[in-house]
C-alpha cells in the first residue's frame, strides 16, 4: 500500500499551511544563485497543490513572501516578483481546470503593479471554483495582520459602532485576513527550522506542527502524505485530557 492509500480521508485537516523554506540553501548546495532555488521550487508547489486537492483538503495556505523578505537584496526581490508574475500567468489555467480557487492574504498593495494585475486576474478567473482554496501569503506577516485587525476594531470603537468591552475572540478572528477560513490544523515547515517566522500568529494557536529537514524544492506529494499521516497519528486535545476526549 502506498502512502496516499494510507491516508484516512475521514480525518483530513481541513486547512494545511506551509512555510516553504530552504530554496536558497538548495541552490547554494548546487552552486547556483538563490533565484535558481526559487524557480526549482515551482514543482514542489505544483505537486503539493495537486496532492492536497486530490485528497480533499479544503484550504491550502502557502507562505510565499513575507514582509521581512522586502529587506533581501533588491536583485533577488525583483527576480522573485517577476517569477511570481510568470508563474501565476502560467498556472491560472491549471487551477481553473482543477476547480481550485485562488486567494491572497497580506499587504498586496505593496506588490509591483504587474504582480497585482496578474493576481487580481487569476483570483477573478478562479473565483467560482469550489474544490479547494489555494491561499498565497504575499507581503504577509502575522504581526502586520494583527495590527490591521486592531486598527479596524479601534476605528469601530472610535466611531461608536462598538464598545471596547464587546470585543471578543470571534470579532478578532473575523477582522483578520483569513476571516471565513478555518484555522490550520496542520502546519508544515521544510528545512528543519524550528520556528513559525511571523506566520499566522493568531490562527496557529492549536495547530499541529510538522517539521522536516527536507528543503522545499525537493518536497513532493509523498512528503505531504507523510505529514498528514503524522497529523493523523496525534491526539488533538485542545487543553483537555485524553480521558475527557474518550467520554
Amino acid at each position: 500500500m502506498d502512502l496516499k492509500e494510507k491516508v484516512d480521508r475521514n480525518n483530513l485537516p481541513r486547512h494545511i499551511a506551509v512555510i516553504m523554506d530552504g530554496n536558497g540553501r538548495w541552490a547554494k548546495q548546487r552552486g547556483g544563485l538563490r533565484i535558481f532555488g526559487h524557480k526549482s521550487a515551482i514543482t514542489a508547489v505544483r505537486e503539493t497543490v495537486e496532492a492536497a486537492a486530490e485528497l480533499g483538503v479544503e484550504y491550502l495556505t502557502l507562505y510565499a513572501f513575507s514582509t521581512e523578505n522586502w529587506s533581501r537584496p533588491a536583485s533577488e526581490v525583483s527576480a522573485l516578483m517577476q517569477l511570481l508574475v510568470t508563474t501565476i500567468r502560467k498556472e491560472t489555467a491549471t487551477l481553473n481546470k482543477n476547480n481550485i480557487r485562488l486567494q491572497t492574504i497580506g499587504d498586496t498593495a505593496s506588490l509591483p503593479a504587474s504582480c497585482r494585475r496578474e493576481l487580481e486576474e487569476a483570483i477573478e478567473i478562479t473565483s467560482n471554483n469550489s474544490r479547494m482554496t489555494l491561499v498565497l501569503a504575499l507581503s504577509y506577516s502575522g504581526r502586520w495582520e494583527l495590527t490591521q485587525a486592531m486598527r479596524k476594531l479601534a476605528a469601530e470603537v472610535e466611531q461608536g459602532k462598538l464598545q471596547a468591552s464587546e470585543i471578543n475572540e470571534h470579532m478578532i478572528a473575523e477582522s483578520l485576513a483569513t476571516a471565513g477560513m478555518p484555522d490550520p490544523e496542520l502546519l508544515i515547515r521544510t528545512s528543519g527550522e524550528m520556528r513559525i517566522s511571523n506566520f499566522l500568529l493568531w490562527q496557529l494557536a492549536y495547530t499541529e506542527l510538522y517539521i522536516t529537514e527536507l528543503l522545499w524544492p525537493d518536497f513532493r506529494k509523498e512528503h505531504l502524505y507523510e505529514a498528514i499521516l503524522s497529523y493523523q497519528r496525534r491526539e488533538r486535545r485542545f487543553g483537555k485530557t485524553s480521558e475527557q476526549l474518550i467520554k
